[in-house]
C-alpha cells in the first residue's frame, strides 16, 4: 500500500515541479546553442513546397516534432495527457506518456493514460522503466502498452535520478538483456530512452546489440530530474547527493552527435524549446526533436489551445528554418551545412568532422 501511495504523490509532486522555475540544469546547456546551421540566400523554392514530414517507427510524421513523455497516474495527468495527445494527433505529430508504472501498481488509474478517444492516430509511445520491466513477463508488458493502443513501448533508463531518489531502484542490473527480451517478442518497437542524462556512443554500441533500432537521448540542459528528486528530498544525505550530482549528464546535442553515424533513428530530447532547437538537433542527425517542458508550460498557461498554438508555431519555425537552409525535406535538413563550436565540437566520435 505505501508503495501506491507513494507513486501517486511523486507523479504529483513531479508535474507540479516540471512546469514550475528551478529544475533546470544549473551550469549545463543543450549545446544546441553551439549548432549554427548556414544560411542559404538563395533557396530557390516556394516556401510551400518545403516538406516537413518525416518517418519515425514506421509511421508518417507532418512534421519532426514529438510532445515528450511527461506524466501519468493522477487526475491533473489525465488532463494533460489528453489535451496534448489531442494537440499532437490533430497537428500530424507524435506523443509519448509518462511512465506507466503507476498505471500498473494501480491499475484504477489506468484511466489517466488512456487518450485514444480523442487522438485515435497519434504515434502513441508507451513508457516503462527497463528496471520494472525486467520483473515482469513478457506479457504483462504486452497487456500495459496494449491497454492504451501504444506504438512502440520506450523503456526508460534512469539510474541518476533513481540513485538521489529516496525508496529509489538501486539494481541496474540486466538491463540489455531485458532490452533484447523484449525486442524479440514484444508485438511493437522498443525505444531506448534515458531520463534527462543523455546516451553516450559506448550506450548506442551495446544498445545496437540488442536490437533496438530507436533510441531517445533526453539528455542535459532541460530537466534535471536529480534536480526534482533534490527538491522532493527530506533526508539530508539525500538532498546533498541529489545537489552534487544536480548537473549530471551528456548534453542533448553532444549525445545525439555521439549517436551520429550509428544504424539508430534518434529522438532528440532534453531542453528543447522552440523550433530551432529541433531543426538545430535534425541537422546533427536526429529524426525528430522532443519537446515537453515547454508544452507543459504553455498547456498550464492556456490549456489545449495554448498548447496546440505552442506546437503549431514550432512546426512553423522549423519550416521557415529548412527554407532559410535551402532544404525541401528533412532528410536534407540533416545533411545541411553547419558549424559546431565551442565544448560541442569536442563530444565528436573519433575522426567526426566539426563542419560538413
Amino acid at each position: 500500500m505505501a508503495d501506491r501511495l507513494d507513486i501517486s504523490q511523486r507523479k504529483k509532486d513531479h508535474l507540479a515541479l516540471c512546469a514550475g522555475p528551478n529544475v533546470g540544469f544549473r551550469e549545463k546547456t543543450t549545446l544546441l546553442e553551439h549548432v549554427q546551421l548556414v544560411h542559404d540566400a538563395l533557396p530557390e523554392m516556394h516556401a510551400d513546397e518545403v516538406d516537413t514530414t518525416t518517418t519515425l517507427l514506421g509511421r508518417k510524421l507532418a512534421a519532426p516534432v514529438i510532445v515528450a513523455a511527461m506524466t501519468g497516474g493522477t487526475e491533473r495527468a489525465a488532463e494533460v495527457n489528453r489535451d496534448l495527445a489531442r494537440a499532437a494527433d490533430e497537428l500530424g505529430l507524435a506523443f509519448g506518456l509518462g511512465s506507466q508504472r503507476a498505471m500498473f501498481v494501480r491499475p484504477e488509474t489506468a484511466w489517466t493514460f488512456q487518450i485514444r478517444e480523442v487522438a485515435p492516430n497519434v504515434l502513441l509511445l508507451g513508457n516503462l522503466g527497463v528496471v520494472q520491466a525486467r520483473q515482469m513477463s513478457t506479457q504483462q508488458i504486452a497487456d500495459l502498452t496494449g491497454a492504451v493502443g501504444a506504438n512502440a513501448l520506450c523503456l526508460h533508463l534512469n539510474p541518476a535520478m533513481e540513485i538521489v531518489q529516496p525508496g529509489g531502484d538501486r539494481d541496474f542490473s540486466r538491463g540489455l538483456e531485458t532490452m533484447a527480451r523484449l525486442v524479440a517478442e514484444l508485438p511493437i518497437p522498443v525505444v531506448a530512452k534515458e531520463t534527462g542524462c543523455g546516451l553516450s556512443r559506448r550506450a548506442g554500441e551495446r544498445i545496437l546489440e540488442t536490437g533496438v533500432r530507436t533510441v531517445d537521448t533526453s539528455g542535459a540542459g532541460g530537466t534535471s530530474w536529480v534536480a526534482v528528486e533534490a527538491h522532493r528530498a527530506i533526508d539530508d544525505d539525500d538532498k546533498a547527493l541529489a545537489e552534487e550530482l544536480w548537473d549530471w549528464g551528456i548534453p542533448t546535442a553532444a549525445s545525439v552527435l555521439q549517436l551520429s553515424g550509428l544504424p539508430l533513428s534518434i529522438i532528440a530530447t532534453g531542453g528543447l524549446h522552440t523550433g530551432s532547437d529541433v531543426a538545430r538537433a535534425v541537422a546533427l542527425g536526429a529524426t525528430c526533436g522532443g519537446i515537453a517542458a515547454a508544452v507543459l508550460r504553455a498547456h498550464k498557461a492556456g490549456g489545449y489551445d495554448g498548447a496546440k498554438t505552442f506546437l503549431r508555431r514550432v512546426i512553423q519555425s522549423v519550416r521557415a528554418i529548412m527554407l532559410l537552409c535551402g532544404c525541401r525535406t528533412v532528410d536534407e535538413l540533416r545533411r545541411a551545412p553547419k558549424i559546431l563550436g565551442g565544448p560541442l565540437a569536442a563530444w565528436q566520435p573519433t575522426g567526426g568532422s566539426a563542419a560538413r
